[in-house]
């Protein structure tokens, strides 16, 4: 289904600005947690590639696909949403005071300069969200104010409302057995009627293939994320 564009901000200069271009479809791609190797398959399209965010992290090849994210911006051929995992490697980069892990450790070892250099600018200009005709995409979750604004410019603070929702969901305050936080979905019951909403973040599959979850409210969530670089796979839908 060739839906109309919807652009959004992007910067003047050498870098390509963000946007959907109209003569294109789409593939969605889930999240992609370092799997370099089943990021190349998901690329290897003729359609335009927007990827839900959490490039990095946990899989053998961080570097590899961000140097592929970035090869795909500057063909204007894809583009990538913020995930969680994508903000705290770019909040490390700056400098700012995180809480390291080992496995975000092992990213930063992986990054060249130039890498490193580009990453900031790409994360800080990666949209929250982002609307596409009867769809939107995001990497955690829906928030009703998304259907009213364009997200705002990543500054690198303390993610508030809509932003929050988008790179975390919607958190319970209560812990999983194990150790992560639980997230809610009762945002799904606020998406419209008319609007599916494709998102990363939660591995709600039970099945290996991508999670419908439908709404009071008529409109019907898609989770993406089915384990790239955490011993699952990498999905992907072309719309």
């Amino acid at each position: 289904m060739n839906e109309p564009e919807t652009a959004e901000p992007g910067v003047s200069g050498a870098f390509p600005s963000l946007r959907i271009p109209r003569d294109r479809l789409v593939r969605v791609v889930g999240d992609v947690h370092g799997d370099a190797g089943a990021f190349r398959y998901a690329a290897a399209t003729d359609r335009f590639v927007v990827q839900l965010g959490d490039l990095v992290d946990y899989g053998p090849d961080s570097a590899a696909v961000l140097t592929l994210m970035f090869r795909l911006i500057d063909e204007e051929r894809g583009l990538f949403l913020l995930g969680n995992h994508d903000f705290k490697l770019a909040r490390a980069l700056a400098g700012q005071p995180i809480h390291m892990t080992p496995i975000l450790a092992s990213t930063l070892r992986a990054l060249g300069p130039e890498l490193r250099e580009r990453a900031m600018i790409e994360i800080g200009r990666a949209p929250a969200w982002l609307r596409h005709g009867r769809s939107l995409f995001v990497h955690a979750g829906f928030h009703p104010q998304m259907l009213a604004a364009d997200p705002p410019p990543n500054d690198l603070r303390r993610p508030e409302g809509p932003v929050a929702r988008a790179l975390f969901g919607e958190p319970t305050g209560r812990t999983q057995t194990d150790g992560y936080p639980e997230r809610g979905l009762g945002w799904v019951d606020r998406i419209p009627t008319g609007l599916t909403v494709y998102c990363g973040h939660d591995r709600r599959s039970t099945d290996g293939r991508p999670y419908r979850r439908r709404g009071i409210g008529g409109g019907q969530a898609i989770f993406m994320d089915t384990g790239a670089g955490k011993g699952g796979h990498l999905s992907w839908i072309d719309i």
